[in-house]
């Protein structure tokens, strides 16, 4: 355990992530591959359009024989979608073609159906005729270039491309992209599962009535949202009371949910009543550091735990039992965490604004001050919310970012820029 007793937020995040590695893969449907982690390289196995299409609903044709309009050429057959024409097309011949429909041999260019008649027809009475028919014939109206409305073999993509890269969060476009390139399954990293513990006597559950002194334990299920909007599985152990024994009997809980990183809220401190600590140790957990230069969340800890079958140990995170510096300290540390158990780039999703009203100087701990952002703005504007007390749940749900203030900055001026943490929770 450090010695230390505020340890810089940045080296306490470089601790909590030293040595964590994506965790294991398994294959799942595309069904269920939708906000996975995808585990290994996607590449094409086959290639995309597989074969020259019509981009357009009109005529094949070829070039050349549009070169001077009108061109009334010879109509020899129809080609659509799922029905292909199998002969050729020659000099002075053209095919009826839909969209998706593979273009003739001979072909070298579409002419939208707008550019062309038939005999008795306009511009927009292309629909309804015997295409094909012995003496038919399409006028061309304007010329065409080789190439026009056809997309090319592979001109999406070839087999053997590489499409998407390991680490990829999958979206639904990405989904798409799997199943066209022939997958009907994915590698995925597993999803970490992570128990979540709440302590404190004074603790009740939601939607009990609280007796005097007590107070409803919110931060398992904010935590939990959390969890799963950030890929994990959380796993609620529900509320330790201020015992050895107690405590004891949830981490051996943790243990039996095989859980990756177990996360406890309150106990962090120092007090006569704050035993999660020492309990932990008492379990075999290994203290990497406690405390930490960070307003609001000093009282925060984090270490390790062998696990029986001897898997990579479980991580713990020890956070405030203050509702909005959980909050905080899990958007810092534990999300990060899971990115990399699902072997996602690292990132804090920051960006850069400037503020609207000055802010004064700082102390000694990284401030993060609940804020919003106009994105309307270039570059964006960030202003702090008028209450920063850390106690003030209401203040984090009103918020959509933080303010990062370095420990020990001077004051800042309107107009500053300074870095802001993203709340995309």
């Amino acid at each position: 355990m450090t010695s230390n007793p505020l340890l810089p937020v940045a080296d306490a995040l470089a601790r909590v992530l030293a040595g964590v590695a994506p965790l294991d893969t398994e294959c799942v449907s595309l069904r269920d591959a939708a906000g996975r982690t995808l585990a290994s390289p996607l590449t094409a196995t086959l290639t995309h359009p597989p074969f020259d299409a019509s981009a357009m609903d009109g005529y094949a044709v070829r070039a050349a024989d549009t070169a001077i309009v009108p061109a009334m050429l010879r109509l020899i057959g129809v080609a659509a979608a799922g029905r292909p024409y199998a002969g050729n097309l020659n000099a002075g011949d053209a095919i009826r073609i839909f969209t998706g429909a593979p273009v003739p041999a001979g072909a070298d260019a579409v002419v939208i159906q707008e550019d062309t008649t038939r005999e008795g027809m306009g511009r927009e009475d292309m629909g309804r005729e015997d295409m094909g028919r012995d003496g038919a014939h399409v006028t061309i109206l304007e010329p065409a270039k080789t190439g026009d409305n056809i997309r090319l073999a592979g001109q999406d993509f070839r087999a053997g491309d590489a499409l998407l890269a390991p680490g990829r969060h999958l979206k639904p476009r990405d989904i798409l992209l799997a199943a066209a390139s022939g997958h009907a399954t994915l590698a995925v990293h597993k999803k970490p599962i992570v128990a979540i513990l709440a302590t404190g006597d004074e603790l009740v559950e939601p939607g009990t009535a609280p007796a005097t002194g007590q107070i409803i334990a919110s931060n398992s299920y904010g935590l939990a949202a959390l969890i799963d909007a950030s890929g994990g599985v959380p796993h609620l152990l529900g509320i330790a009371r201020d015992t050895h024994d107690g405590l004891a009997e949830k981490f051996a809980a943790a243990a039996a949910a095989d859980a990756d990183i177990l996360v406890t809220t309150g106990g962090a401190s120092a007090g006569d009543h704050d035993l999660v600590r020492p309990a932990l140790e008492a379990a075999g957990a290994t203290l990497a550091f406690y405390k930490i230069a960070m307003r609001p969340g000093k009282p925060m800890f984090f270490g390790t735990r062998p696990r029986p079958d001897g898997a990579t140990p479980q991580r713990i995170l020890g956070l405030p039992g203050n509702p909005l510096s959980a909050l905080i300290g899990a958007r810092v540390f534990l999300i990060p965490l899971i990115a990399k158990m699902l072997g996602q780039p690292e990132t804090l999703h920051t960006v850069t604004a400037t503020l609207s009203q000055p802010l004064e100087a700082n102390g000694p701990r990284d401030h993060y001050m609940r804020a919003s952002l106009d994105h309307a703005s270039s570059p964006p504007r960030v202003t702090p919310l008028a209450n920063q007390d850390s106690a003030m749940v209401s203040a984090l749900a009103a918020a959509d970012c933080l303010i990062i203030v370095p420990a020990n900055a001077p004051a800042q001026n309107e107009g500053a820029r300074v870095t802001v943490m993203l709340l995309d929770f």
